[in-house]
């Protein structure tokens, strides 16, 4: 029998915020799952922003090789993916929530569905329900917290729910003077300053898009059950990406001075390169144009510096909104329950990338790929897997998920993937399959580029065309705040991982077509 798949996402989690390592945090619903199945403790993004580790996940290539290499680029809608492939095979495939595969903007060579002003034009959003990239259904939401880029299929839902007036509760589109008066007055960025109280969103709990996320995913898996087809079911929860808002009583849940914060330590960025010391700089003078090639500037092309009080309070409703959105996983887990599904169905939770909570003095997004951004939280349980809360550290990437998925449904993985099938490992019937990961990180074509290779210890990270570049010994130096790069010492041992990291390269590339001949 063909076994379901649930798919659960989060937006920007960092690996630590769960409750089963974290008592700073609530999260019973994922906690219960790590119990039930396997949480595994190495877990990467191949790319540590929103499209092109998206864009990975359904089609088991790495960004480079799909495409969409950077926020602000579309993954072509004529590749596979997971959902179109398991469609062929008789799943019901559904996508709900977040799914960020194409830019903001529209071109001719780019057409995109998720921009504006067409993500407020709920006639087309009543008539576009796929297929899209593969998946059968698709309900659509493209905002984080408060932002503008609301609407789409989540405010049909408002509506529908009497939430006429929704538009008043996010932010303006760009380029409007309509106000909107029911969410913070001020500019995306500047909010990461907003005071405490202000992070409480007046939005009401029961129509928050976490609601929308579980309520939509869990109509669509019981469609599925009730057609007797197995379904993939992609629940794609927004939060906690900022900006940081939530209503109560998720707001004032957790104190700011509990929040366990990270920060810079005095002279960790003396072997680090240019762009780490430019983030220590004051706001005004940390200059990043060297970075702005395309002219769409970097995330996290700033001045770092924040004040620690109100970093905490971001935390506290960071750690708010996680536990809102795992409530709203508990939810879909009680259908499982009600179903009797859990032995028939695979269920993964990870998120897309990480995040900076004072980390080396960063917030949110950087230029870099420290383990607080790349490192990903994940959780697997398969069916008939006995419960005790297993813990493994087989490297992990989110690039393996597809023909992971393919091969637990019986499907062949298409040779072109270059992910690589963790089923085995997922299963217990092997212990790793990964010697390495590599992850990508490139926002304009030629500065920045990098490009990082982790195996069981090391941690080698390339920029493009700089003498510069970062060497971190994981076991010893776990915060990663002895750059060996240029140590006399470690010479040999760089050459060695340069040269580890090469075969990687060669590893990866894609195969379409098998061989068949001699010539």
């Amino acid at each position: 029998m063909k076994p379901n798949f649930l798919f659960i996402t989060s937006d920007q989690q960092h690996w630590t915020t769960l409750g089963v390592i974290n008592p700073h945090i609530q999260t019973p619903n994922l906690d219960r799952l790590a119990r039930m199945g396997t949480r595994f403790d190495r877990a990467y993004c191949p790319n540590p922003t929103c499209t092109p580790t998206r864009a990975s996940l359904i089609t088991g290539l790495y960004p480079s090789q799909h495409g969409a290499w950077s926020l602000g680029t579309k993954l072509d809608e004529s590749l596979p993916t997971v959902a179109g492939l398991l469609s062929e095979a008789g799943y019901a495939t559904h996508l709900i929530g977040k799914a960020h595969f194409q830019p903001l903007a529209t071109a001719p060579e780019q057409t995109s569905v998720e921009c504006q002003p067409l993500l407020r034009d709920l006639d087309f959003w009543r008539q576009f329900n796929g297929p899209w990239y593969g998946f059968d259904r698709v309900e659509l939401a493209r905002n984080h917290a408060d932002e503008s880029h609301a609407g789409q299929h989540y405010a049909l839902w408002l509506e529908e729910h009497g939430l006429t007036d929704w538009a008043d509760y996010f932010q303006p589109v760009p380029g409007s003077d309509k106000p909107s008066p029911k969410c913070p007055d001020a500019p995306y960025m500047t909010r990461y300053k907003r005071t405490s109280p202000e992070r409480a969103w007046a939005l009401p709990e029961e129509l928050h898009y976490s609601v929308w996320t579980a309520e939509r995913s869990i109509a669509c898996m019981r469609e599925a059950v009730e057609s007797g087809k197995p379904f993939f079911a992609w629940a794609s929860f927004h939060d906690p990406h900022p900006p940081y808002t939530v209503p109560e009583p998720f707001a004032s849940m957790y104190r700011p001075e509990d929040m366990p914060i990270g920060r810079y330590v005095e002279g960790e960025f003396d072997r680090m390169t240019p762009w780490h010391r430019e983030t220590r700089r004051p706001p005004g003078e940390a200059d990043f144009s060297g970075c702005n090639e395309s002219g769409y500037g970097v995330h996290g092309g700033h001045s770092h510096l924040h004040d620690e009080e109100e970093l905490r309070a971001d935390a506290a409703c960071y750690y708010g909104m996680i536990t809102l959105m795992d409530r709203e996983i508990g939810r879909i887990f009680a259908v499982l329950d009600e179903l009797d599904l859990w032995e028939k169905t695979v269920v993964v939770f990870t998120t897309d990338h990480g995040h900076f909570l004072g980390q080396h003095g960063l917030i949110a997004k950087a230029v870099f790929n420290y383990e607080d951004v790349i490192k990903v939280p994940m959780i697997v349980r398969t069916p008939g897997q006995p419960a005790g809360g297993a813990v493994s550290t087989a490297l992990q990437s989110l690039v393996d998920f597809t023909p992971t998925f393919l091969e637990a449904a019986g499907l062949p993985v298409p040779p072109a993937m270059t992910g690589l099938s963790q089923w085995d490992v997922w299963t217990g019937h092997r212990e790793k399959v990964r010697e390495h990961v590599l992850v990508e990180h490139r926002f304009q074509p030629r500065i920045p580029h990098l490009r990082t290779y982790v195996d069981d210890r090391w941690k080698l990270t390339l920029w493009r065309d700089q003498e510069y570049g970062e060497l971190f010994d994981l076991r010893e130096d776990p915060d990663e705040l002895t750059n060996q790069w240029d140590d006399p010492a470690a010479r040999d041992l760089k050459a060695t991982l340069l040269l580890k990291y090469a075969y990687a390269e060669m590893a990866r590339e894609p195969m379409r077509y098998p061989r068949i001949a001699g010539a």
